[in-house]
C-alpha cells in the first residue's frame, strides 16, 4: 500500500522534474555577426596607436582546457602610443556558450589565481565613445614583478553582470527565457605604480578603440542598445 509519505516524495520529485524542464534552454543566442570573430572585428592599430599580438597575458587557462570550452576565441594585444610610448594591455576572449557549467571568468578571480594580491577591487563605469558608459570593474592587482591597474566588463548576452552573484541571477534570468546566451569578457590593463595615471591612460585608450569598431560590429563588444547609441551619434 502506497503511503501519504510516498505520495509527498513522488510529488515533489515531478516537481522538480518539472522545474528542471521548464527552465532548460531551447536555443542558443549570440551578439557576434555572423561569419565573424573577435580577430576580425578588433583593429591592430589606429590613430596613434600600433600592437602586437601576445599569448602571455594573465587569462583564465586551466590545466583541463576549461578555457578552451569557456572560449571560442581569445585575442590578446600589447598596445603602444606612438609618441608617449604608453601602452595598454587588452584581452578579449568570447565564448558562445556561457551555461551553468561554463560561466565566464572573472578577472577578480584569474589575478589571484596567478599570484597577484588584489588592493583595490571594485564596481567602475567605464567610458566608451561618445559618453556611452558600460558597468564593469576596476582592479588594482600587485605581484613580486610588477603592479598591474585593470578595467574590465563582461557581456552575458545582453547584460553586463559587475559580481558573481548579479552573473549568477543573469544566467538563472536567460535560463528561464529558455535560452542559451553567448558572453564576452573585454579587459584592459596598464602596468605602474599610479592607478590614478593608468585609468587616465584607459580612458583615453577604450573610446579611441570603440570609435574605430564598425557600427555593425560593435554589438558583440557592448550590447545592442550601447552599439545602436554610439552608431547614432557617429551619423550625428
Amino acid at each position: 500500500m502506497t503511503s501519504r509519505r510516498d505520495v509527498m516524495i513522488g510529488a515533489a520529485c515531478l516537481l522538480g522534474a518539472g522545474a528542471a524542464l521548464a527552465l532548460k534552454p531551447r536555443r542558443f543566442v549570440s551578439l557576434m555577426p555572423e561569419g565573424k570573430k573577435l580577430n576580425d572585428i578588433l583593429p591592430h592599430g589606429f590613430d596613434d596607436w600600433s600592437s602586437q599580438d601576445v599569448s602571455d597575458l594573465v587569462a583564465p587557462e586551466t590545466p583541463d582546457s576549461l578555457a578552451a570550452r569557456l572560449y571560442g576565441e581569445t585575442v590578446g594585444r600589447i598596445f603602444q602610443h606612438k609618441s608617449t610610448s604608453e601602452q595598454v594591455f587588452m584581452l578579449m576572449a568570447h565564448g558562445d556558450v556561457q551555461s551553468n557549467e561554463l560561466q565566464l571568468h572573472r578577472p577578480e578571480v584569474c589575478y589571484p589565481a596567478f599570484g597577484f594580491t588584489l588592493s583595490e577591487n571594485a564596481t567602475y563605469q567605464i567610458p566608451l565613445a561618445n559618453a556611452v558608459l558600460v558597468p564593469g570593474r576596476r582592479l588594482v592587482a600587485h605581484s613580486s614583478e610588477r603592479q598591474e591597474t585593470v578595467v574590465y566588463w563582461s557581456r552575458l548576452g545582453e547584460y553586463f553582470p559587475t559580481t558573481v552573484q548579479e552573473q549568477r541571477l543573469e544566467r538563472l534570468q536567460t535560463a528561464m527565457k529558455h535560452y542559451i546566451p553567448d558572453g564576452l569578457l573585454a579587459r584592459f590593463s596598464v602596468v605602474g605604480p599610479d592607478p590614478q595615471a593608468a585609468l587616465e591612460i584607459m580612458a583615453r585608450f577604450i573610446p579611441l578603440l570603440i570609435a574605430h569598431i564598425p557600427a555593425d560590429q560593435l554589438g558583440a563588444l557592448v550590447g545592442t542598445e550601447r552599439a545602436r547609441t554610439i552608431a547614432s551619434e557617429r551619423k550625428a
